[in-house]
């Protein structure tokens, strides 16, 4: 009896066992069903201006769920064509993030249709030590030559390379160089190029946030010895120190005894002592 029993129990086992296991290869096979569509994704991870080769892509299929807008679907999409942004190991690959399919790669690639790229002389003073970077905004001064004057000559303009760097840096970190490529509009370029003749250039770093230009005189140094005058003249007077009036210290008493008699006088500054009174 317990035989048949055990039997029994054993069939139901594999009955359920059998059914369940058709369950979850019924959801696969249909979850394999699911259509897919073919992306572009980064192999590796891309650097701004590098161009890109067949070993820097990879070809996977993904839901169209998860197919971004303007993805690259195809190797011959990509192939050829510059980095303008970085592309991170595993990331889609989408229109936004390269350069036109003739405009090459590197520095060129990186400026937009009606913008130039300028260099200009700097060093560690003039480049903020070091801590201009690609993709920071500046505004750009100058120091006429011979003259005691400053002048901006450009405001919020975009920084796209320093010395042969393209890609941006950590604001923690800073590197030496002697050159900064400005990214400006072809009369902001003529500006920036009779500046850098005429006088020294300054780069004045900002946040890259504040966006607003601000309406400013050139700065003189007469400008400045009058600020300061005007800044004196608005200071408080100093009192003039009154002399302390102190008391007068006691007259030193000195007390004279002779036998049962006590007499006491009174000694003055000069040295003059006068009886003061008798005591017994």
């Amino acid at each position: 009896m317990n035989r048949s029993r055990f039997l029994i129990l054993g069939g139901v086992s594999l009955l359920v066992g059998a059914a369940f296991s058709l369950y979850v290869y019924s959801k696969l096979e249909a979850k394999s069903a699911e259509p897919t569509v073919t992306a572009i994704v980064a192999a590796k991870d891309l650097q701004i201006g590098s161009r890109l080769e067949r070993a820097d892509i990879s070809v996977v299929r993904v839901p169209p769920v998860i197919f971004p807008p303007d993805a690259r679907q195809f190797p011959e999409d990509v192939i050829g064509r510059g980095v303008i942004v970085p592309i991170f190991k595993g990331q889609f690959i989408v229109s936004g993030q390269l350069a036109g399919e003739s405009a090459g790669s590197g520095l060129p690639s990186l400026i937009p249709a009606g913008m130039r790229a300028v260099g200009v002389p700097v060093n560690d003073v003039t480049s903020v030590a070091g801590f201009v970077t690609p993709g920071t905004r500046v505004d750009v001064l100058m120091t006429p030559n011979g003259e005691h004057r400053a002048i901006t000559v450009l405001q919020n303009v975009e920084v796209l390379a320093t010395g042969s760097t393209l890609e941006h840096i950590a604001s923690t970190s800073a590197r030496n160089f002697t050159v900064a490529t400005l990214l400006v509009h072809l009369e902001d370029a003529e500006r920036l190029i009779l500046a850098t003749r005429e006088g020294r250039v300054h780069l004045v770093l900002r946040n890259p946030i504040d966006m607003r230009a601000d309406k400013v005189k050139d700065a003189t140094l007469q400008q400045l010895y009058d600020e300061a005058t005007a800044t004196r003249s608005k200071l408080p007077a100093k009192p003039l120190l009154q002399p302390a009036i102190l008391p007068a210290p006691n007259a030193p008493e000195i007390q004279i005894y002779q036998g049962n008699e006590v007499d006491t006088v009174e000694c003055k500054d000069g040295g003059q002592c006068t009886p003061a009174k008798k005591a017994h």
